[in-house]
């Protein structure tokens, strides 16, 4: 594999794709919190998490494998598993189309964009975590005969490209995401490719975002920082897609950008709802071309009929920090702030 060609080709990276299924499932939650609140029933959703009994040796210990999901004991408190969650991994893809491959081939694509989004089935709660392109961590390898090699210390973005275009490389992003997570159970992986952006911002049509940063400025006057842009089919792809590929952690630096975008998505999304209830079904069976998955119609139903109430979203980026290696970014992840993170997520304790 040229690695380095394939690291550089910046040209085909579009975080907007993973953030057009986000939106589906974030606003079918918020939607049918809506329903519930306005009709007077309440869901209990039926999705099971995974779940399990392993710890850490050292319970003051980040660096510790096996955070499982069931009891673990951390700084003298008892964490258990958060029961009601399901957690599901989203893949945006720098290719066009399904790619057709062999594992081992190291040409699949690579993960671009990493989403992982925690649903809880009780209160109808989402947690959104994005993991960098760039983070290091251990990814399995294979041989072009598809032998495995291990694993190695890589980007974690190069976890899809072992595998097979499909869902071979969907679990091998999931595995590798799961173990930066400390065994953390994903009960759903979703990837889409580049070619579902004309169908994204087709759905919605216009949409006001107030750009967050001067990132853009060098491209088109019009994205000034601070200033208020309309965004449509002719633009959102610049809008989400661009970087500087000279300039360290561009692709860190542009996340703001994706959220102000997903935010006004999502309260477009959530108007769109109010006037037709097909319309999150109708957008996901739209980017079905576009997508490998084994989340099939009826999750998506139980999510909806899960969620009630009002839901509060957040998106987060896992602790660590930019650096280089070589002509290379990399994203470090600061260890014990993301175990730290994983338990205020996704456990509980008594206090």
């Amino acid at each position: 594999m040229d690695r380095k060609k394939q690291r550089k080709n910046t040209k085909a990276i579009l975080c907007v794709l993973i953030i057009a299924v986000l939106v589906i499932i974030v606003a079918a939650v918020f939607v049918s919190g809506w329903l519930r609140k306005n009709s007077g029933t309440e869901g209990t959703g039926s999705q099971d998490a995974v779940t399990g009994s392993e710890e850490p040796s050292d319970e003051d210990s980040a660096s510790e494998e096996g955070i499982k999901s069931g009891e673990v004991s951390y700084n003298g408190k008892k964490y258990t598993y958060n029961s009601h969650l399901s957690n599901f991994l989203f893949i945006g893809v720098d290719t066009s189309g399904k790619k057709d491959t062999a594992v081992g081939h190291a040409d699949a694509g690579q993960a671009d964009t990493l989403f992982l989004l925690s649903w809880n089935r009780k209160d109808g709660g989402v947690s959104i975590l994005a993991i960098p392109r760039d983070t290091m961590t251990d990814i399995e390898t294979f041989d072009l005969s598809g032998e495995s090699l291990g694993k190695s210390r890589d980007h974690i973005s190069l976890s899809y490209a072992f595998g097979d275009g499909g869902h071979k490389s969907c679990k091998l992003t999931k595995e590798a995401v799961s173990n930066l997570f400390y065994g953390l159970p994903i009960q759903g992986y979703c990837s889409v490719n580049l070619e579902c952006i004309p169908t994204l911002a087709n759905a919605v049509g216009e949409l006001t975002v107030t750009v967050p940063d001067e990132s853009l400025e060098a491209v088109s006057s019009e994205f000034q920082a601070g200033s208020q842009v309309i965004l449509n089919a002719d633009n959102t792809e610049t809008f989400l897609r661009y970087r500087d590929v000279h300039a360290s952690q561009s692709a860190i630096n542009r996340q703001g950008r994706q959220v102000a975008y997903l935010t006004a998505y999502l309260t477009r999304a959530r108007e769109l709802f109010g006037q037709d209830a097909g319309f999150a079904s109708q957008l996901f069976t739209d980017l079905q071309p576009y997508m490998v998955t084994n989340m099939g119609n009826d999750l998506f139903v139980d999510i909806m009929g899960g969620a009630s109430g009002d839901v509060a979203s957040s998106i987060e980026t896992i602790p660590g920090d930019g650096g280089e290696s070589g002509s290379y970014d990399e994203y470090r992840v600061d260890d014990t702030a993301l175990y730290e993170l994983i338990l205020d997520t996704f456990y509980t304790t008594e206090e």
